[in-house]
Order: structure tokens, then C-alpha cells, then sequence
């Protein structure tokens, strides 16, 4: 039934739960999870925007090489209990928006259900971007399994 699994997580205890839940699925079916932190890389228009406002310069490279570090902290941190439950497992991070590269990653492995969170943003900064499972529902190349991660 579900051989690939992609779950989403920016390192936040709602996303936790999400890992949690994926990682559940997967361990029941036997498939293999595929972590995915998305994250946004520094360009070269926003220094040189800072630049002109008098910010310090700073190496671009540098800057998104540990932006990309980070990311693949936040996926290794979510594979300790994957790791413990002895599911097998592949950590992704991606350069991109989040709802983009979660339908990327699951065209790119063939996923057979995308696990994402409830919670994320709200307000009118969901309003104006969007959430990630609304987006990811409309281009989803898979199933869909939104968990609630709302607190009580």
C-alpha cells in the first residue's frame, strides 16, 4: 500500500508530531520515510540591497552553506527516533519553498502519501503565502495525510 513516504519538518514540535505519525506509517508498512526540510538560501540581490542600506557585507556563500547545514541538522534531528524505531529512512534538504519542495522530493521518489502537519502559519501571513498543506494539496503527485498538530 504505501512503499515511499515523504514527511515534512522545519524542526518545530508541530512538525515533530507529523514525523511522528509518518514515522508510524512507515515503520506499519514497512516503508521507507523520506525526510524533508526545506530551507531559503541567501542571494545575491538581497546583499547587494543590504549593501546599499549600509549592512556589513558578508561571504553568500558561506552564509547559505550553513543555511543548508542547519536544514540538514533539523532533518538528522527528526531521524534520532526514525533511526530508533528501525525504519529505514533518507533525509532531504532542499533549497525552495516549503509546499514546492515537499511535492518535488515526492514526484523525485515516487512517494506514495505526503504526511505534513496541521499547524503552521495563520493570520494574515497565511492569507497572503498560503499554508503548506493547502498548497501541497493542490499539486500533490500522491496521497495525502494531513495529521493534527494543533495543541490543546
Amino acid at each position: 500500500m504505501f512503499d515511499v513516504i515523504v514527511v515534512g519538518t522545519d524542526g518545530s514540535e508541530s512538525a515533530a508530531i507529523a514525523v511522528g505519525q509518518a514515522t508510524s506509517l512507515a515503520r506499519l508498512a514497512g516503508a521507507t520515510l523520506h525526510i524533508v526540510c526545506a530551507y531559503h538560501p541567501v542571494s545575491l540581490g538581497s546583499v547587494a540591497m543590504a549593501a546599499t542600506a549600509g549592512a556589513t557585507t558578508f561571504d553568500v556563500d558561506d552564509v547559505n552553506r550553513s543555511v543548508a547545514a542547519v536544514s540538514e541538522q533539523v532533518c538528522e534531528h527528526a531521524a534520532t527516533e526514525v533511526r530508533r524505531q528501525g525504519v529505514k529512512f533518507e533525509v532531504h534538504a532542499v533549497p525552495g519553498e516549503p509546499a514546492d519542495v515537499l511535492v518535488g522530493v515526492a514526484t523525485d521518489v515516487g512517494a506514495d502519501v505526503v504526511v505534513v502537519g496541521s499547524r503552521g502559519m495563520s493570520g494574515a501571513r497565511r492569507f497572503v503565502l498560503g499554508s503548506v498543506p493547502n498548497k501541497v494539496s493542490h499539486h500533490c503527485p500522491c496521497s495525502l495525510l494531513i495529521v493534527d498538530t494543533a495543541s490543546d
